[in-house]
């Protein structure tokens, strides 16, 4: 049995296909962890979304035979998905149909649904001002073309008695019945600016006039900082189906790629038996958080806003009051990977090989690329595939493109569909990611960041050959945290730490020093490239970056083609 005089923090962290619960104490250890796999139809998720996190709540409480009187704060991360309910709370459907804004268990549109195309574009070609702070162009996986897509389908009667939440606000809704929204939300998805607040101008010009009529009640007007306490807490309903304290204190909430830089971007390293001292908030503006998985958002904080085409932000108070965030992003990189290896003829062997010699696909492939490297006395992977070019957007650029027309393209091809092809193919994946990261790193730093060091969590963080391959490409060290995977959730329990001090008398000292205290230990990997593959990597940049206006070109000029 715990001791009573132990206090846990529950971070609750809501992906695109599942709900996990973690249950953490004050020095980052996680004491339990438990999932529950999300129903999703094509492009919506279940608003049921509430009853999968209790299940994972109780089995977490119920692991760790922890008290749930010791449990003193709940934080919640989740994807950039919008929810939409009555203002009664009751969930509306926002599948296209009859039963459009309706009652109805279908009412949160995930952030990959692509149906807001032509919103998109009535938005960015408005020019406004608030364009400014998402990199010049609004996403269509953002929430406001979102929503003027549901205003465009939606019977007039049936979308003014909706209420819009980004998905980590509509969890602490859920939680504590407050409408409080978070700045985290409200900045980076809605086109909130903290200065100013809404923009009555550009809702108006867009079309979006019944929310302006409305002052704004429906997308919220009392906002917080990540972690400030919401409404009183847990309700006694939401308590009951958690199996927690009713008034146990809810942070307010964050995107989960944030939660994922909250749980990283503090953490100390060791090295040669010793740990590297605590640093000041200040430190944070130089390192850049990358969460990697299925897709990469690239993070980096400044005590200034820091304006980057292509790059969305500044977001001021998205994490740290007072503080601006941008936010670079790759579309496809986990998926990239996945995407080469399971395509190519050679897969099945591979698979083979890896079976039998009870091995993942990854080491196999590695053991191939060095078996190459070594017959063909090259120095390193960078020379054995010296004269291939990748350039990965088969998923259109998020950053710093901000293009949703790239594509993939791939030269140096063989007639060769053998194993070793395929480790070679596999090697130049690899190598885009890295380039395409220098290539967000390097545009983030000429707009006035100074970034210095990369901090990676996500599925990826344990691929050895791509943290190698990233620490010699953008010349800087790679921290790594103890477990790829918690960094996310373990993010979102330090807000339910933050949210148990009242009125804290400086609110980011206070979350920087949760952070520090509860970042677990993290390894680095620093650039270790000889001078020939320096010298490579740098053509092969150069390379890259020429593509990008190659391609550009000729889509022009066959563009101009098929227009005529």
């Amino acid at each position: 049995m715990a001791s009573s005089k132990v206090s846990y923090y529950l971070g609750i962290d809501v992906g695109t296909g599942s709900a996990r619960a973690a249950l953490v104490n004050k020095d980052g250890t996680v004491l339990a962890s438990a999932s529950q796999d999300t129903k999703t139809w094509r492009d919506q998720t279940d608003h049921r979304i509430f009853e999968h996190i209790c299940i994972a709540v109780r089995e977490v409480i119920s692991q760790s035979k922890v008290p749930p009187e010791l449990v003193k704060g709940i934080g919640f991360d989740a994807t950039c998905s919008l929810a939409v309910t009555s203002w009664e709370g009751e969930p509306i459907t926002v599948t296209r149909g009859a039963q459009l804004g309706e009652p109805g268990e279908r009412n949160i549109i995930l952030w990959a649904d692509h149906r807001a195309e032509k919103e998109a574009e009535l938005i960015n070609a408005t020019g406004s001002p608030v364009l400014d702070y998402v990199g010049g162009t609004i996403s269509l996986e953002m929430e406001i073309p979102k929503i003027l897509w549901l205003k465009r389908f939606m019977v007039a009667k049936r979308f003014e008695r909706c209420q819009f939440f980004d998905l980590p606000d509509f969890l602490t809704y859920r939680a504590t019945d407050a409408r409080t929204r978070s700045l985290c939300s409200l900045t980076c998805k809605c086109t909130y600016i903290p200065e100013n607040g809404w923009d009555r101008a550009f809702m108006s010009q867009i079309g979006l006039d019944v929310l302006v009529q409305n002052e704004f009640i429906a997308l919220g007007t009392d906002v917080l900082t990540a972690g400030k306490p919401v409404g009183g807490g847990l309700t006694m309903r939401a308590a009951e189906e958690l199996g927690l304290e009713p008034g146990t204190p809810v942070g307010s909430g964050v995107i989960d790629a944030y939660a994922g830089w909250l749980g990283t971007i503090a953490a100390r390293h060791e090295a040669d038996g010793e740990v590297s001292p605590s640093v000041s908030l200040d430190e944070s503006a130089h390192r850049l958080a990358a969460v990697a998985g299925t897709s990469t958002c690239h993070l980096v904080q400044s005590k200034e806003g820091v304006f980057v085409q292509g790059v969305w932000g500044p977001y001021k108070d998205a994490v740290f009051p007072s503080w601006w965030m941008n936010e670079g992003g790759q579309s496809s990189t986990g998926q990239l990977i996945d995407f080469v290896i399971s395509t190519h003829s050679a897969h099945q062997e591979l698979k083979n090989i890896a079976q039998n010699q009870n091995k993942n696909i990854h080491d196999a492939l590695r053991e191939t690329l060095e078996d190459i490297r070594l017959a063909e006395g090259a120095e390193s992977w960078t020379e054995v595939i010296a004269h291939m070019h990748f350039y990965p957007d088969l998923h259109g650029n998020r950053s710093p493109i901000a293009d949703s027309r790239m594509r993939g393209s791939i030269v140096g091809l063989t007639l060769d569909s053998s194993l070793h092809d395929l480790a070679r193919k596999y090697a130049l994946a690899l190598e885009a990611i890295a380039l395409q990261t220098r290539h967000i790193i390097d545009k983030l730093n000429a707009a006035g960041h100074s970034i210095r060091a990369l901090y990676l969590s996500g599925s990826q963080a344990q691929n050895v050959a791509l943290m190698r391959l990233l620490a010699n490409t953008c010349n800087m060290p790679v921290v790594l945290p103890r477990s790829h995977s918690a960094s996310v959730v373990l993010g979102a329990a330090m807000l339910g730490r933050f949210a148990t001090i009242r009125d804290p008398a400086d609110p980011a000292t206070a979350l920087w020093d949760i952070m520090q205290e509860m970042t677990p230990l993290a390894k680095v990997v620093h650039p270790v490239a000889g001078d020939k593959e320096k010298r490579l990597l740098e053509v092969k940049y150069r390379i890259f970056l020429e593509s990008i206006n190659l391609q550009k070109r000729w889509r022009d000029e066959i563009d101009a083609v098929l227009v005529n």
